[in-house]
This record gives structure tokens, C-alpha cells and sequence, in this order.
């Protein structure tokens, strides 16, 4: 493949005369580079790709691709460009064949409900016969084949690479999760998006955006993106969502429950089992409970409705729908146990929301007893927030870890109990084991009532310094409750 084709629509600032040449390969990491690729010095948060020139000269490397010079003169064609990053993610588009533009692709970003929503999409659009990829926290998926995902959003090349593999195997849409660090990385750069999707947006990764201005334009950077012969759809109950709009090519579409928008649902019955919901003229019955996954719903059907399809042919495939794995999961259906709810929710909108819908549908005398923890090395400001939230609206609660990576466990406990209040303290117990915290919530637990396990849903691990041991919430619960051996 000629240079030229791998940097199409790449803004190059300087033209190396000689660098029009046949490359076999590309690479970002310098322990990949073999005879005949070309590199891109990208510099990272931790090391800058920059210093490696040298190196992956000497490793056979044909060209390079960089923001600036090296500190010592190669003999090695260099192409300046005025984003190392935004070019890798081109030139990634660019030497798979630009496979984004060979489906049909629709992103969909925000703090909450990113994974529901496109896991719905793809089961959706499978339901009704439409091969479709999926690209989401819990793992990437083509028809039935699942593969492991590392990232919400993958590198630029892995990226690439999945969506030439979907279209190879017949896929002609792909549902992804589009996260703001990925924004913000340009891992997305080249990619050409038939629509995009705006859930919500509140407080998460400032640790990594600084401030919410920031993460707030890290999420717009997408709609900005977005061309005039797309779609952009939005949450109309959130105030931000306007925002996402400003400036924005694509065609505008809103969803909600509460104010007017072109996709509204109305709750009629909501209970742990399912909801039923009004949506446009119609009324249908779904298996996923809360007003979040109403609205996670609601975007779902509004977004099959812009791709052309009918209501009746929508809904009748939705109703028959699952929430994802670790989102409002319910553990068993015995009645002679505990009800055991295992979700995601790791940031403070998340836990309020599902500990407002499941205290709303206890019954007299039911208690909500909820265990949560907060991931170390990240955000601290929300860990007092997500206090206050489970003190208010649990009967008890169990404060745990979560993945608390390089930190005391008990310091981060600590960190969420000082946001409970006073009249909520008698609640709180802190368990800085989860596996203990879980048995301690399920030996609390009369038959009754209801547990909520939050923080890490699908995960299958928990990370303790710097190593990622087996962990599974659902098994532990099922150990607890005499369900497996």
C-alpha cells in the first residue's frame, strides 16, 4: 500500500519528498515495528513515542510519522503532521479499507447507559434480521461471535481491524460505545458515523478531564464530527443535550419521558420483573425495569424509527429483550430468597438512579440493602457523593472495595462514609473484603427482601495492586445464598 493512501485526509504539515513509498504495515508501538512499516510517534500520557525514533529505525522501520523532529537526524524518511493522534486514527481507517464506511455505524456516548443501549441496538437489529457487530464494555460481538474487549472504545488499529472483521462476515450495521477518553484520544478519527446517540452526562472521570467543561467537550467532540447525511440523537431531559447539538451537521432528533421531544415514553407499570411503556401510539411490555432503562429504551426504538424501520416491526423484537450482562441483573428467581439485583453503577447518577427505581418498587416491610465501593486512583470527589446517595435511599448498606488498584481500601471506604448522613449512619457497615461485604448483606437479608451488589456488573476480576485477581459478584452471591457449591 502506497504512503499516499494510508495518509488520505490526513492534514500533514511537512512532505517528506522520498516518502512515497510501499509500507506493508503501520504501527504506534515501537516494540512492533518490523522492516517496512511505517511508525507514528504519538506522545501519551507516560511516554512520548517521539524518543523511540531512533530506535525503531534501527528495528527496520521505513517511515515515520510525527508531530516533530528527533533529537538525532534519521535516515529515515519523516512526514510531519499536525496530530499524531488524529493521523493514527486515520491512517487506521485508511489501511483497513475504511470499513466504517461500508456498514452502517452509530455511536453512542454519555455517562450512563452507553452499554444498554447499544446492546439493545445489536440484539435488536439481530431480531429482526439484520446481522449487526457490537462494540461495548462488555466485550465486542459479530452475529453470534463474541470476542473479549479491553477498552469501552478500542485503539484506533483494533478498532479498525473489528469493523473490517464485521463487515467481512456479513455485518451491515455496528452498535458502539463511544467513551469520552476515546474522544479525547481521537481513537475514533477516520471513522465515519451514520448516527450518533447522547444519553446523559454527570459527574465521572474528572480524574482524567480535569474538570466537567472539559469532560463536557470531550463528549461534543463527537457531535461536531458528525456529517450532514447522519443522524444526531439526543436525550431531551438532559440539560446538556442541547449543548451536544450546538454546531452539529447531522440531522436532530430528541428522545425522553418528561419533556416534549420526537421519541417520548410514558411509564405505565414498573416493577423488578419488567415495565410496561406507552411509545408513540403504542404499548408494549419489556423485560428491563426503571425509568433509566426506559429511557435507554426509548433511544433504542427512536433509533431503529430513524433508520427506517416500522413501530409495530420494533417493538414486537423489544419486548423480547434482556438487559446486558451486569446491568439490573437479577442473580436467581427462587421465592424462598433474597432478591439479588448485580449492576454496574459506579458513579453517583448510576447508584441514585437505581436506588431510587428499586426503593420505589418495594413493598411494605421490604428492605433495599445495598453493598457499593469506589475504584482507587481515580475521581475522589464522588466517592462521598456515592455515600450520601446509598445512606439515603437503602435501609442498610455495606461499604466495600470496589477495584481499589494502588490504594488502601479502607481509606476509600472512609472516603464514601464521610459523605453519609447523620441520620443514615446507623445504616452503614464497612466491609473492606467484597466477598465478606456480599455475605454479610445476603446473611442480613430475610427472604423478603432486596439486594443491590453495584459497582462492577459484568466485571469478572477485581484489581489490587497492580494485578487483576478472578472476582465475580454473582458467584459470590450464589456461594452465599447455597446456590452453587
Amino acid at each position: 500500500m502506497k504512503v499516499r493512501e494510508i495518509l488520505k485526509n490526513v492534514e500533514v504539515v511537512e512532505w517528506a519528498s522520498e516518502a512515497d513509498i510501499e509500507i506493508t504495515g503501520i504501527t504506534s508501538d515501537s516494540r512492533k515495528v518490523k522492516p517496512g512499516s511505517v511508525f507514528a510517534a504519538i506522545k501519551g500520557s507516560e511516554f512520548d513515542g517521539h524518543d523511540f525514533i531512533p530506535q525503531v529505525v534501527k528495528s527496520g522501520c521505513s517511515l515515520i510519522v510525527a508531530e516533530r523532529e528527533p533529537s538525532v537526524k534519521v535516515e529515515v524518511p519523516l512526514i510531519k503532521v499536525a496530530s499524531s493522534r488524529k493521523a493514527w486514527g486515520q491512517m487506521c481507517a485508511n489501511f483497513f479499507g475504511n470499513p466504517s464506511q461500508k456498514l452502517q455505524l452509530i455511536g453512542v456516548t454519555g455517562t450512563n447507559g452507553k452499554t444498554t443501549i447499544v446492546s439493545l441496538l445489536a440484539d435488536l437489529f439481530e431480531n429482526i434480521g439484520r446481522q449487526s457487530g457490537l462494540i461495548s464494555t462488555i466485550g465486542n460481538r459479530m452475529g453470534e461471535e463474541f470476542l473479549k474487549g479491553t477498552h469501552t472504545t478500542p485503539d484506533a488499529y483494533e478498532l479498525n481491524e473489528l469493523l473490517n472483521k464485521m463487515v467481512m462476515s456479513g455485518c451491515s450495521y455496528a452498535f458502539m460505545e463511544v467513551s469520552s477518553h476515546a474522544l479525547d484520544q481521537e481513537r475514533v478519527a477516520g471513522l465515519e458515523f451514520a448516527g450518533g446517540i447522547f444519553t446523559n452526562i454527570t459527574h465521572d472521570h474528572l480524574d482524567y478531564h480535569g474538570d466537567f467543561k472539559s469532560y463536557i467537550q470531550a463528549k461534543k467532540k463527537f457531535f461536531d464530527g458528525l456529517s450532514e447525511d447522519s443522524f444526531a440523537l439526543v436525550n431531551a431531559d438532559d440539560k446538556n443535550a442541547s449543548i451536544m447539538l450546538q454546531n452539529c451537521a447531522a440531522e436532530k432528533f430528541t428522545y425522553g419521558l418528561k419533556r416534549q421531544a420526537d421519541f417520548k415514553a410514558r411509564i405505565i407499570e414498573n416493577s423488578i420483573e419488567g415495565m410496561q411503556l406507552a411509545i408513540d401510539r403504542f404499548e408494549a411490555h419489556f423485560l428491563l425495569s426503571g425509568d433509566y432503562n426506559a429511557s435507554n429504551i426509548t433511544a433504542a426504538y427512536a433509533c431503529g424509527r430513524i433508520m427506517g424501520y416500522s413501530s409495530v416491526e420494533l417493538l414486537t423484537a423489544m419486548s423480547r429483550l434482556k438487559a446486558p450482562e451486569g446491568r439490573f441483573e437479577k442473580v436467581h428467581h427462587r421465592p424462598d430468597l433474597p432478591s439479588v439485583i448485580v449492576d454496574f453503577a459506579h458513579t453517583p447518577d448510576a447508584l441514585k438512579n437505581i436506588l431510587e427505581t428499586v426503593a420505589k418498587m418495594k413493598r411494605k416491610g421490604q428492605q433495599l440493602i445495598t453493598v457499593f465501593g469506589c475504584g482507587g486512583d481515580r475521581d475522589p470527589s464522588k466517592r462521598p457523593e456515592m455515600g450520601r446517595i446509598a445512606g439515603r435511599w437503602s435501609d442498610q448498606v455495606v461499604i466495600t472495595s470496589d477495584n481499589p488498584r494502588t490504594e488502601d481500601p479502607m481509606a476509600i471506604i472512609e472516603d464514601a462514609a464521610r459523605g453519609v448522613r447523620e441520620e443514615d449512619l446507623h445504616k452503614v457497615r464497612r466491609v473492606a473484603s467484597r466477598a465478606e461485604a456480599i455475605k454479610t448483606a445476603c446473611k442480613l437479608a430475610r427472604s423478603e427482601d432486596i439486594i443491590l451488589v453495584a459497582g462492577k456488573g459484568h466485571e469478572k476480576y477485581q484489581e489490587i495492586n497492580g494485578e487483576k485477581f478472578p472476582f465475580d459478584d454473582k458467584e459470590i452471591v450464589r456461594k452465599a445464598l447455597g446456590l452453587s457449591d
